[in-house]
Parts: C-alpha cells; sequence; structure tokens
C-alpha cells in the first residue's frame, strides 16, 4: 500500500510539473496573441514568417514538393533560399491536424507550430533534467520558459526555422550519442549555420578532450546515421548551403544593419541581463568553481563543453544578435551544472529569485507598456489590416508583379498570391537595391526604367518619412528633396503619369503602372 502510494504521489507530482511548465512556456510564447489574432485574422509576427508561409502554400497546393527557388521575391529572377523542406512540412502536417476544426488551418498551424516546438523542447528538458537528477533542474527550466530572447525565437506567429533549429540543437547536446548524431544532422538539415558551427565546435571539443571516445566502436551506428540523414538532406534539397551571408558588399552591410538580428550586440548591452537574468554577471565565478571539482573524466569533459559552447556562443553573439537564441539556451542547460557545487539550496533558490528581476521587468514592459508603445502596437495592428485589405485585391490568376517597401514585400506576396521585387532576405539583395532606388529616385525616367526591368503593374506607397529613411539606410546617399515615395505618398494628383492611382487606406496608397502597348 506504501508502495503504491508512493508511485502515485510520484506520478502526481510528475502531472504538477509537467502542466506547470507546459503552462509557463504556452503563457509566455502566446503573449503576443493580440498582435497574431486580429479581426478574425492570423497575422504573422515579421516579414521572414511571411517568406516561409508562402512555401508552406506551395508545398500544400502541390503535396511533395521540394521549394528550391522563390519565384515571389526578386522577380523576376527569383532567388535559391537558403530555407529547407522539413519546417515546411512541419507546418503543413500541423495543419492537417487542424483541418477539421478551422477553415484558416494554414494559417493557424504556422502561428503555433512555435510554440509547439518549445513545448516539446520544454517536455523534452523536463525528462532529461529529472533522468540526469539535478538538484537545481528547475533554474534551468524557468529560464527557457521565460528568458525574452528564447520566447521571441519561438513564440506564437513566428513559423522561423530558429524554433526548429533550438529544439535540436537542445536534443542534441542533451542526449545519448546515437539522438545526439540524429539531431545534429536534422538541425543542420533545417539550417546549416548555426548548428552546423556548433557541431563544428562539438566535435573539435570532443577530439581534444578525448579522441578515442569520439569514434569509438559505441559511436560508429550514430555516426553512420548522421552521415544518411545529411545524404538523405542533400539528395532532397538539391543544392549546397551558401554562404552569402558572409557578403562583404556595401548594401549587404548597410541592410545588415536594418536587421536586428544581424546587429551587433555590445558586452555591456542591458540586454544581456534582460536575457538571462543576474547570474549571468558571475558566471565566470560558477565555471572556475565548478572547473575546479575533481571528478572523473566524463564530468570533465561536460564542463569543457559547458565552457566552449558558451564562450564561443557569447562571442558569436555579440558579432550577431541571433545567436542570442542559442548562447541562452546553453546557458540555461549549463546552470545545473554550474550550481551543483552550491549545497545549499535555498540559498541558491533565493538568489535564482534575485536575479531573474531583469527578467521579470522584460515581462512587466510587454504585458503593461506604456501609452506610446501600446500606440505603436496598435498603429502595427492597423497598419497589417489595411495592407492585407490592398493586397488581396490583387488577387488573380494572372502574374502581376509589385513593387513595395522590402519589409513589406513578404506579407503582400503571401496575400496577394503575386510576386514581389524585393524581399527580406539576403538572397534578395539586388530587388531590395532596386526597390529603394526607386523610392528614393527624384530621376522620373530611371524610376520607369526599373518598374520595366521588374515588369512591375503595380507599387504600394506607404510613410514617406519611414520609407525615406529606411531606404538610405541601404543605398547611404544623400537624400533628394522630393524623392519619389514622398510624391506618392503625400501627393497622389502629382504621381508620374505612368503610375495610376488606384486605391488608398489610411497608411497605403496603391499605384497601378499604366500599360504601355
Amino acid at each position: 500500500m506504501r508502495i503504491w502510494d508512493g508511485a502515485v504521489i510520484r506520478r502526481t507530482l510528475n502531472i504538477i510539473e509537467i502542466a506547470f511548465l507546459s503552462a509557463l512556456i504556452l503563457i509566455t510564447r502566446c503573449a503576443n496573441y493580440q498582435d497574431v489574432f486580429i479581426a478574425g485574422n492570423i497575422y504573422f509576427v515579421d516579414a521572414d514568417c511571411y517568406a516561409r508561409m508562402t512555401r508552406v502554400q506551395m508545398c500544400d497546393a502541390q503535396p511533395g514538393l521540394i521549394v528550391r527557388h522563390h519565384a515571389f521575391e526578386n522577380f523576376p529572377q527569383g532567388t535559391t533560399p537558403h530555407t529547407t523542406a522539413p519546417l515546411d512540412y512541419l507546418i503543413l502536417g500541423l495543419s492537417l491536424l487542424l483541418k477539421p476544426f478551422t477553415a484558416h488551418a494554414l494559417d493557424l498551424a504556422g502561428a503555433f507550430i512555435s510554440p509547439v516546438l518549445a513545448l516539446l523542447g520544454g517536455w523534452f528538458l523536463w525528462w532529461w533534467s529529472r533522468r540526469m537528477k539535478f538538484r537545481y533542474r528547475w533554474a534551468m527550466l524557468i529560464l527557457y520558459a521565460i528568458s525574452p530572447i528564447l520566447v521571441h525565437g519561438t513564440e506564437l506567429g513566428r513559423p522561423d526555422h530558429q524554433s526548429l533549429s533550438i529544439l535540436l540543437v537542445a536534443i542534441a547536446i542533451c542526449a545519448a550519442w546515437s539522438f545526439q548524431a540524429t539531431a545534429w544532422a536534422l538541425a543542420i538539415w533545417v539550417s546549416a549555420y548555426e548548428p552546423l558551427v556548433l557541431f563544428l565546435i562539438v566535435i573539435t571539443t570532443s577530439f581534444l578532450v578525448n579522441r578515442r571516445a569520439l569514434f569509438g566502436r559505441d559511436r560508429r551506428a550514430g555516426w553512420v546515421l548522421f552521415a544518411v540523414i545529411v545524404v538523405i538532406a542533400l539528395l532532397i534539397e538539391r543544392r549546397i548551403p551558401s554562404l552569402s551571408i558572409f557578403h562583404s558588399s556595401a548594401i549587404f552591410r548597410n541592410w545588415s544593419r536594418t536587421v536586428g538580428e544581424l546587429v551587433h550586440v555590445s558586452p555591456t548591452n542591458p540586454v544581456w541581463l534582460h536575457w538571462c537574468g543576474y547570474f549571468l554577471l558571475i558566471t565566470p565565478v560558477l565555471i572556475w568553481i565548478s572547473m575546479s571539482r575533481d571528478r572523473g573524466r566524463s564530468e570533465v569533459a561536460a564542463r569543457w563543453f559547458v565552457l566552449v559552447l558558451l564562450v564561443a556562443t557569447y562571442g558569436l553573439t555579440t558579432w550577431q544578435a541571433r545567436w542570442g537564441y542559442f548562447f541562452v539556451l546553453i546557458f540555461s542547460l549549463a546552470l545545473p551544472f554550474l550550481l551543483a557545487p552550491i549545497k545549499s539550496p535555498p540559498a541558491v533558490w533565493i538568489a535564482f529569485a534575485l536575479s531573474i528581476f531583469p527578467i521579470l521587468r522584460d515581462w512587466d514592459e510587454r504585458l503593461w507598456p506604456n501609452e506610446t508603445q501600446l500606440a505603436a502596437r496598435v498603429e502595427r495592428r492597423s497598419e497589417s489590416v489595411q495592407l492585407r485589405e490592398l493586397a488581396l485585391s490583387l488577387r488573380s490568376r494572372d502574374v502581376h508583379p509589385f513593387l513595395a517597401p522590402w519589409w513589406l514585400s513578404p506579407s503582400v506576396a503571401y496575400w496577394s498570391g503575386q510576386p514581389g521585387v524585393a524581399g527580406s532576405s539576403h538572397e534578395s539583395l539586388n530587388g531590395i537595391e532596386d526597390s529603394a532606388r526607386f523610392f528614393l529616385s527624384d530621376d522620373l525616367q530611371r524610376a520607369r526604367e526599373i518598374l520595366q526591368s521588374h515588369r512591375v503593374t503595380w507599387i504600394f506607397a506607404y510613410d514617406s518619412e519611414r520609407m525615406a529613411q529606411n531606404c538610405a539606410a541601404i543605398l547611404n546617399p544623400a537624400l533628394p528633396l522630393h524623392p519619389l515615395c514622398r510624391v506618392l505618398d503625400r501627393s497622389p494628383g502629382q504621381a508620374p503619369r505612368f503610375l495610376i492611382f488606384s486605391a488608398q487606406t489610411a497608411a497605403f496608397k496603391l499605384y497601378r503602372v499604366a500599360d504601355e502597348r
């Protein structure tokens, strides 16, 4: 009877733990629901998400399709994208499960795929940390659940490959070798950038610490599985990953400064504390204490992995903010190791509670924004609705390319089904540059040539101040007195004769290019 009671109690506690962790993950990931569910429709949080969902639309229309070319951006040349098939079909698979319950299954699947992946990651970490019998495993689980950068990577309305990469990298770092090999291979298939770099760091560290174990007999099956998955990925995708992220052209450098994930993060930037809490400040001390402990060879190797991955991802995050997802993930995974030498649980939990104050302040600002922040959010929601309304009016079986600000082009392409001149990825730089030159031009002949070269039918005009600022940031020219974007936005009656004013909303204006035939 006592054994039965003990088993029931353990199961009950496990259920409570899983329910609490699941609720915390879903509440934080879905806190932005008002920006996603607007007026009965679903909106995604950034331009890349619309590009991803356009791919999923294509797969839905033609099951089994592997999208290797984007004709919907950088028209008419299109792009060879860095995005791959696994997330496309994960979203499509989720949409099939949702179809019996909603008429917007594809959009709903795109909105929820990242929170679902975050939930799976949380369940895995709960199981793994319990199996490892970490004394302070809930420090890791809570940080995973509430860290703003991890939430951003897996939030509602963000169908981006980072959410799947975060899950696979977490499994790859924590699981047994056969599962590690599978997870690393799948992660590299999803994105041959961050996961590939992390994999090379792990393998190099393993080689230096214990090269015999790296290629031991017990790991041969894992290596074979890794190779098989990589070969399958290459056969399916039929393209070698591009290194275009390392472009050094002036246009790329200017454009990258306008992309949040590509900016540098200074070591003195307070955002580090918003991501990790105050424990980050004493991490070097915790590492030193942990490294000074005399333990077995396997624990020494594990501590070296923690140290190398933390230092590497920290340095990479100072270079590009997109590495912050993986730095905070690894930091959270490292916490149970780093806190293990401290024998006083009350001291650890009091310190941890105090350490997450910066994170809680960040959440306070998100959940209860000031009037300026709230007004900006309301404006963005209103503009999204207006842009969707205009984009839907372009739907046609015929191809009628459009030119719009590059950061709005993917959403217009998704809603309208028409290809755009610009796009949100670095592969679309040529189209981004031409669209910026068009909107900043005060030479009507040059503007007309840009439209002709891209066979543009429709033009979206937007707030001229924002457009001029963003376009000038990419081209870095002297801003003309009367750029075309200002004329199209403020004086439709003075638009060039080859542009016909067709429709408008409070924030946008739509022009049709006159047919010269």
